[in-house]
């Protein structure tokens, strides 16, 4: 069993709404929430094996106050209090507050010190828990011009890419793209990490493992809103589809619930968002690994759910 939780974006602010007005953001409840979630996993017999958080744990509103390192160290303490791992996907949100380099240097540094990533500061790994299961955690921020020097040359990528698929003036507004997922807050990945996954999945094919992928931003259309996507998104399903060993991939980044069983038979489930969660409730689940099946235990918002495979 493993728990999982989305988008946390903690600020030690009032409540506020998203960007077009409408959605209420609980920004100070959502730390309680989050212990409220440790508190729960930890009493769990057994206790989840290990968290997956999948991104955005603070909010973008810390930079603009400078509380960027407060905020991350409240949450990293409410975290540290499991007596399990916690594996973090890195999300826009954290790259609003810190550079990929100093990122790299925090406690959302969660690749194993054995775990080499495949290139450069790219934030990709996986790991086995358990006899024939594989957990791959993806860098959905590798193309992006987010918490990248202006000028490095994966930044100029990023931006020539973004611009050419975008040529709004606000490069958040997926307003008459034919490709919406092409707006600032998504990224994408590079042919080096796509290369890195490829060989990961071939390993796992030759080795009769299930593998769970992990990321923050979703890469299938029917398990988000059209928007709300990584950029080349295709590109890692059709990855991911070239090989029969992934079970699932989770994902966060939308707010909402999505979900979907692909064609490849891959269940895409994209969680709900603390930050938009009422204090009354929560949004948090522990899934549960079985030889054919995984099943979800939702709490709050989150529902249960049953993915067989």
């Amino acid at each position: 069993a493993f728990g999982v939780i989305a988008d946390i974006q903690y600020a030690d602010a009032e409540d506020g709404y998203d960007f077009s007005g409408c959605r209420r953001r609980y920004y100070r409840q959502s730390l309680e929430l989050l212990r409220a979630a440790v508190d729960a996993w930890a009493a769990e017999r057994p206790p989840p094996a290990f968290v997956l958080q999948l991104g955005d744990c603070i909010d973008g509103l810390n930079a603009r106050g400078g509380r960027a390192e407060e905020a991350l160290g409240r949450v990293l303490a409410a975290l540290g209090r499991l007596p399990v791992p916690v594996h973090h996907a890195w999300g826009n949100h954290e790259l609003y507050n810190f550079s990929r380099a100093r990122l790299a240097r925090s406690g959302l540094q969660s690749r194993p010190a054995a775990a080499a990533p495949p290139g450069g500061e790219l934030q990709a790994y996986h790991f086995s828990p358990a006899e024939r299961f594989r957990v791959v955690l993806l860098d959905t921020y590798d193309l992006s011009v987010l918490g990248r020097e202006p000028d490095s040359p994966r930044y100029r990528e990023s931006l020539r890419l973004l611009r050419e698929k975008n040529p709004n003036d606000n490069l958040n507004s997926p307003a008459g793209l034919q490709e919406p997922q092409f707006v600032e807050f998504n990224g994408g990945f590079s042919q080096t990490q796509l290369d890195w996954f490829n060989q990961v999945l071939k390993f796992s094919d030759e080795n009769q493992e299930r593998v769970i992928v992990m990321g923050h931003v979703p890469v299938h259309p029917d398990a988000s809103n059209g928007v709300a996507l990584a950029w080349n998104y295709k590109d890692a399903l059709s990855v991911i589809h070239s090989h029969r060993c992934v079970v699932c991939f989770l994902a966060g980044h939308l707010h909402d619930s999505g979900y979907c069983l692909d064609s490849h038979g891959v269940h895409h489930l994209t969680l709900e968002a603390v930050i938009e969660t009422p204090p009354e409730s929560n949004a948090f689940g522990t899934i549960y690994v079985y030889e054919d099946k995984m099943i979800l235990k939702g709490r709050g918002r989150i529902s249960d759910r049953v993915m067989h495979f």
